[in-house]
């Protein structure tokens, strides 16, 4: 098992490499890949450990996307954002158990409720990602991002009360707020908690490596933690994250470089893994369904699959413009969205590996000793979902947003923005040369060498800010910052090579040369800073 894990792994990541080389969506690519390759020998036998989706590739998934998620942003949408991500899994799960419990004669109504809350959260993962390759608007964004970092929690919540149920658990309606209102509460005590003592710690370490390496252990601590306290661990880690991800400013740079690039290589591989293992399990799924007649198992796909579709869409809908019709503050405070952005967010709701990892979890016998009922027929459904909506979605969201013509933000709004703060930087940072300066004259000589090399670097770095609100190359030719940074980037990779052939030639030792490298890597990355 441990060999054919490893085959995946290495697998999922060529792949996606190979999608990200050609510009395709790597999950739908992954997912595809995995049916395919579902029977070949070393791969059918990969089945889905729920314990390495929950406590191994979930916690990390969050706590990065936390770190890059606006919390400004937000709170800025958080009654959309919270009609999405705790809202429609609630109204999901209701509408898909109603409809699973009439279309499926051995689940017991506890049973189809299992079902529908664990198809209700989407996975935002390959929805955003098409999103950001197409363009989408910064608030269409925002508001799937957001949909994705807290749906989870809504979707796991209800699964263990509806499960605890058709296990044979005593539950009422009074139990099931409580143990709603515990596990919210409680995951946002230890994510608060847990995340002020990490962004405490590593303010005081001022060691980048260790600082990285607490960052990379935190989100499965954090999620554990929360779990153990029958807290929410997928809130304690979005609301840890967001605390970090606030105060990243406070780090210093080669933390950010560092926690940038670890962030980017850990994402790539965690979901790549995921999105192949969801192909993987075809296989298992349908050894369990002997005894299931062709007609039930079609008619009762097609009820659920359309039944997740359409509850989306209603509920966007409906709250994208039944509240501002209802409320003239909402009016006042914000215009209606455009009807094509509310539909890309409507359609945008792919399932993933965490619907999956549910779906596995879900016990072969209840408490009495009795066979859980319907269970295969469960995880079949599940599957179906999952896949069904990654295709469907997947291969024709990118269609929808053109034809739609839902184009993004103005980026010469960002980019004008972007400028005249770099202004007001330059003209501060000005300002304090001169302040530095007339200091030291008093005390030190410095050499008028250098204030007039720090004055040229400052009013460079201005200029090139301002060239790129102007006409294009093409236009009016190379611009003078260009060709400074065409020249030193030819000239630092002069330096290079000689450093390099220095080594070669046994006349420095490769720690010398490392160090030197990096100086030479990190004025690299500000030449090519985009």
């Amino acid at each position: 098992m441990g060999g054919s894990l490893l085959t995946a792994l290495v697998l999922a990541i060529l792949l996606a490499a190979v999608a990200r080389r050609f510009d395709v969506s790597a999950p739908l690519a992954l997912v595809i890949a995995g049916l395919a390759a579902s029977n070949i020998p070393g791969l059918h036998d990969v089945l889905l450990d729920p314990e390495l989706v929950l406590y191994v590739i979930l916690p990390p998934l969050l706590w990065s996307a936390g770190l890059e998620s606006s919390y400004v942003t937000l709170r800025k949408n958080i009654r959309p954002i919270s009609l999405l991500a705790v809202g429609l899994p609630l109204a999901t799960t209701f509408a898909v158990g109603i409809v699973a419990y009439k279309t499926v004669p051995e689940l017991t109504l506890a049973a189809a409720l299992t079902l529908g809350a664990i198809v209700a959260p989407p996975d935002a993962v390959s929805a955003t990602a098409i999103g950001r390759r197409l363009g989408l608007p910064r608030r269409t964004m925002a508001l799937l991002s957001g949909e994705s970092l807290f749906n989870d929690a809504t979707a796991l919540t209800a699964y263990k009360v509806a499960l605890a149920a058709a296990i044979g658990t005593a539950t009422t309606g009074t139990s099931a707020v409580a143990t709603f209102a515990l596990a919210a509460a409680g995951g946002v005590v230890v994510g608060v908690a847990l995340g002020a003592v990490i962004a405490f710690v590593r303010s005081r370490l001022a060691d980048p490596v260790v600082e990285s390496a607490i960052g990379l252990v935190a989100p499965f601590v954090i999620y554990f933690v929360a779990e153990q306290v029958h807290g929410s661990g997928v809130i304690a880690v979005v609301v840890a994250a967001l605390i970090l991800g606030q105060r990243s400013t406070d780090a210093g740079y080669a933390t950010r470089l560092q926690d940038f690039a670890l962030w980017q290589a850990v994402q790539l591989i965690l979901e790549s893994f995921a999105f192949l293992l969801i192909g993987l399990q075809l296989p298992g799924v349908i050894s369990e369904l002997a005894g299931i007649s062709a007609s039930v198992l079609i008619s009762s796909s097609l009820a659920v699959f359309a039944t997740v579709i359409v509850v989306r869409i209603v509920w966007v809908y409906l709250f994208a413009y039944l509240p501002p019709l209802l409320s003239r503050r909402l009016r006042d405070r914000e215009p209606p969205p455009p009807a094509g952005q509310v539909f890309v967010v409507a359609w945008a709701g792919m399932r993933g590996v965490v619907s999956l990892a549910a779906a596995a979890g879900v016990p072969l016998m209840t408490l009495s000793g009795d066979e859980f009922p319907g269970r295969p027929h469960l995880v079949f459904l599940t599957f179906v979902v999952v896949v069904g909506t990654l295709l469907l979605h997947g291969l024709t969201l990118p269609w929808v947003i053109r034809l739609l013509n839902v184009e993004g933000d103005d980026p010469q709004k960002d980019r004008l923005a972007a400028v005249q703060a770099q202004d007001r930087a330059a003209r501060a940072a000005a300002e304090r040369l001169d302040t530095l300066l007339a200091e030291a004259a008093d005390s030190t000589d410095v050499p008028e060498r250098a204030a007039d090399v720090l004055r040229h670097w400052n009013t460079r770095r201005l200029n090139s800010a301002w060239e790129r609100l102007g006409r294009t190359d093409d236009e009016i030719g190379e611009s003078p910052t260009a060709a400074f940074r065409r020249l030193r980037l030819e000239m630092l990779a002069a330096e290079r090579a000689t450093f390099i052939a220095e080594r070669d030639a046994g006349r420095i030792n490769d720690e010398v040369l490392r160090s030197m490298l990096h100086g030479l890597d990190l004025e690299e990355a500000t030449l090519n800073r985009k």
